[in-house]
């Protein structure tokens, strides 16, 4: 058997859903372990109380997520049930802590092949909302950060949004993704994505954002922090510290680079130790809300069916993420 051949079957088959899983939560909680000395000194200034608040606003972040996808799929023409959109999102999610981009896309376009979603649709799904989040997060730095302070050093970065945002444009995305499934030898979009889906997901992506920096200005706020100037920072300096470790793909779920640029937003109002007990507190809060809500759907466990077309739902995983991520 050919080379490719075994990476064709191994990328179809239940082992790569639960090495993902596996994977991810062994390094959560060796994240969570390894910092947990930090962590437990900077929970004693924040509080269990505030952290109990930051985990809530993340988890309403995370439901606009995944009202994003779900829009996102639905305009490629698969629409979902809500339990069983999560189901595939949440779980597929995990694998953002395995380095490399690529593990989220393959884990839930397996998970998607489950209720009859083709799997070059949830790629195509999941890679344009990764997309779309990177957009708005930029849109979001960019609002905001100039009203925190000294921006200059930030904007650098911004020359890539006319690009990116371009990209969402009905009458360049359609032809776009048409193109890359054309490469992929696969049949092309159903219909086209119209711009009312892509302004919905967009709305929901910048109410996922308006939550995440909530979750920062939360902790930040037990440091006495101007509350003005502090709101601004949380929103623009998370916003642009996560775009920067998505970028950095290398980094499991953007650690590292995001932790580096978060203290650095936030040292210029409350300090560099709170900056850091604030960003060590939110990187746990993180890690326990993304275990907690896949968690949750794993143990609903929803019928996964759904009436969309089958058509495509054979195809191969790994010809359908190469096409989305060239």
């Amino acid at each position: 058997m050919k080379a490719q051949d075994v990476v064709k079957r191994l990328l179809g088959s239940r082992l790569l859903k639960w090495t993902v899983v596996v994977l991810a939560v062994g390094i959560g909680g060796y994240e969570i372990s390894t910092r947990w000395h930090g962590v437990s000194q900077s929970l004693h200034q924040i509080g269990w109380l505030a952290s109990f608040e930051a985990l809530l606003a993340l988890l309403v972040a995370q439901y606009a997520n995944l009202k994003v996808w779900q829009v996102l799929l639905r305009g490629l023409g698969s629409p979902l049930r809500t339990r069983v959109a999560g189901r595939i999102l949440l779980i597929g999610q995990l694998g953002k802590y395995i380095p490399g981009s690529v593990w989220p896309v393959l884990t839930q376009m397996e998970l998607g092949a489950q209720a009859k979603v083709p799997r070059p649709r949830s790629a195509s799904a999941s890679v344009l909302a990764m997309l779309l989040s990177l957009c708005a997060g930029l849109v979001v730095a960019l609002v905001t950060l100039p009203f925190a302070g000294d921006s200059h050093g930030y904007l650098w970065v911004f020359i890539f949004l006319p690009f990116v945002a371009a990209c969402f444009y009905p009458k360049l995305l359609n032809p776009l993704l048409n193109k890359l499934l054309k490469i992929a030898r696969r049949p092309p979009l159903d219909s086209p994505i119209p711009g009312r889906v892509i302004a919905e997901a967009l709305a929901w992506q910048l109410m996922a954002w308006l939550f995440q920096g909530l979750q920062i200005w939360i902790l930040a706020e037990k440091f006495s922090a101007p509350m003005g100037r502090t709101v601004f920072i949380a929103l623009g300096g998370w916003a642009f510290a996560w775009c920067v470790g998505f970028i950095v793909i290398l980094a499991p779920a953007g650690l590292g680079p995001r932790d580096v640029l978060l203290v650095a937003a936030l040292a210029p109002v409350i300090g560099t130790g709170p900056a850091t007990a604030v960003m060590l507190v939110s990187r746990v809060v993180n890690t326990i809300n993304d275990l907690l809500v896949a968690g949750v759907a794993a143990f609903r466990r929803p019928r996964l069916s759904a009436p969309e077309s089958t058509e495509g739902v054979d195809a191969d995983p790994a010809d359908a993420v190469s096409s989305e991520l060239t």
